[in-house]
């Protein structure tokens, strides 16, 4: 591959979660290994699993990844707007990696034109600065109802004419009527840059497939470019709450090898939850399953118990009181069983919580485990951290509002720069910290003391898990079935060279260029 390739291309979705994010960090993986100067991009991502950037702002964690896989720092470049729900109807907006206020489906109208220049500015410049930009879609490319305000699908694709490759998930199902009915059902002139398809996730014998495949090019005009086979080994760093259903194994799907003597771990489920991924590096370790679950049985059983992050502290909180889960977390907490709270997790066990800022709320009654208050405040810490806890040195980021008052507990740990961080009594922890977990000897350490704690005899965590290097293997492995099963001459050209000249497009009764016939008519009719 040619290092002055230049140009950009778009990765787009037959649905959510079809496989664009690791297709994106596949193809950098891929031709970062090749010498290309490439780089990330998506440029609205609605998620509550987000990373800090090295100069405070926050971006989606899927891009953090991608930058990884490129052998770039994390940066608010490769994510201008950031959407995080805090509920149905709302989210709050990270624009360029800063807070930027709420806003609701409707009020969206007013912020169109402003997010439109932001994105396609930091495309543009992202294309002056580097060979290849690898743009990522969100959702499907088809959702019609909101192609006049898009900005990262076939919006943006039309703003800085990029083709783009449409992926599918056939382990779903219908795999082959959403790549036509996905690529129909667009205007024509959001069809003319779907330049091809990609099949994610294929069990079994591709001759079976070939035939379906062809008919699909027959109908649509447009080459699938590659099937991607089924990977048991990629599921770190999921990018939204799809990725953790109630009752699923955070992990690959046989749980990471090691002794019978094995640590049950249940992550709570919460409604709101962000950056849901804290909880992947304890999946990383032979011997420990952990699970999401949403009721007080699993709770009370569990060897230790995670409460994660939630981007809606209070109205997360009322809905444990709801579930049982409350009572169930204070009667592990009074009989000296493991619990783990992160962020949003670590406030619901203060006393009281005194937020005017997420829920409006007020003072609120906390689950009352730790003896200190939590207090809202309007400015939001956006910071990465440095520290030692347990002897160990340590890292990670906080994203919150929230902030400790009148602590009379042991701390957990020892930031650098804020000094105290967190709490502990008994065998319950909590901090604000994400990415603690990941930090390979503390978490040893951890576990070691949850396994005592929790009675589990003979566990023995291992001494050579390292969270980098599996991300890392994740990388590379989509590396590798990119470069095996995609036709990179192919991409390669359409990043040079921009959409196709003249793609077919599929006429149906919606386009008031068909006339008044009820049919579809074939590209080659």
């Amino acid at each position: 591959m040619v290092a002055d390739l230049g140009g950009a291309l778009l990765v787009g979705g037959t649905s959510s979660d079809a496989g664009k994010s690791l297709l994106v960090a596949g193809l950098c993986r891929a031709l970062a290994r090749d010498g290309v100067r490439v780089a990330p991009f998506k440029a609205q991502n609605m998620s509550n699993n987000s990373v800090v950037t090295l100069d405070g702002g926050e971006i989606g964690r899927a891009q953090a990844l991608q930058a990884f896989a490129c052998g770039l720092e994390p940066s608010t470049r490769f994510n201008p707007v950031l959407l995080k729900p805090g509920s149905d109807r709302r989210s709050h907006v990270v624009l360029r990696g800063r807070p930027a206020g709420d806003v609701g489906a409707w009020d969206y109208m007013a912020w169109r034109s402003r997010l439109r220049e932001v994105v396609t500015e930091e495309l543009a410049a992202l294309r002056r600065d580097f060979d290849v930009v690898l743009c990522e879609g969100a959702g499907s490319v088809a959702e019609i109802n909101l192609r006049r305000n898009d900005i990262a699908n076939m919006g943006l694709a039309q703003a800085a004419r990029l083709p783009v490759l449409l992926v599918t998930d056939i382990d779903r199902g219908g795999s082959l009527a959403s790549l036509f009915g996905t690529t129909a059902i667009l205007e024509p002139a959001d069809q003319a840059l779907i330049a091809g398809y990609v099949v994610n996730k294929f069990r079994g014998d591709p001759s079976i497939l070939e035939p379906g495949l062809r008919q699909v090019e027959e109908i649509t005009g447009r080459p699938t470019l590659g099937v991607l086979p089924f990977a048991d080994d990629l599921w770190l760093d999921a990018e939204d709450s799809l990725a953790a259903p109630v009752g699923r194994r955070v992990g690959p799907p046989l749980g990471a090898a090691g002794s019978c003597v094995r640590l049950r771990v249940a992550a709570i489920r919460l409604p709101r939850i962000s950056n849901s991924t804290d909880v992947e590096a304890l999946a990383c370790e032979p011997g420990v399953d952990v699970t999401w679950v949403d009721d007080p049985g699993s709770v009370a059983a569990a060897d230790l118990v995670v409460i994660p992050g939630t981007r809606a502290t209070v109205a997360d909180l009322a809905w444990m009181r709801d579930r049982g889960l409350a009572e169930a977390v204070t009667a592990r907490a009074a009989r000296g069983a493991p619990v783990v709270a992160i962020c949003g997790g670590f406030q619901m066990l203060a006393r009281t919580i005194d937020d005017t800022i997420e829920s409006g709320r007020g003072r609120v009654d906390g689950l009352g485990v730790f003896d200190l208050d939590i207090s809202f405040a309007t400015d939001k810490t956006l910071r990465q951290v440095s520290g030692t806890g347990r002897g160990e040195r340590i890292g990670g980021y906080e994203i919150h509002h929230g902030r400790v008052v009148g602590s009379r507990e042991d701390t957990w740990i020892v930031d650098d720069v804020a000094g105290p961080e967190g709490a502990v009594r008994g065998a319950v922890r909590g901090t604000h910290w994400h990415g603690l977990l990941a930090n390979d000897a503390f978490r040893r350490r951890l576990l070691t003391e949850v396994a005592a704690e929790a009675g589990v005899r003979d566990f023995r965590v291992a001494g050579d898990t390292a969270v980098e290097a599996i991300r890392r293997r994740q990388v590379d492995t989509m590396a590798d079935l990119v470069a095996e099963h995609l036709d990179m001459d192919a991409v390669m050209h359409l990043i040079a060279t921009g959409p196709p000249a003249s793609a077919p497009v599929i006429r149906h009764h919606l386009d008031p260029d068909a006339g008044s016939a009820q049919t579809l008519s074939w590209p080659n009719d």
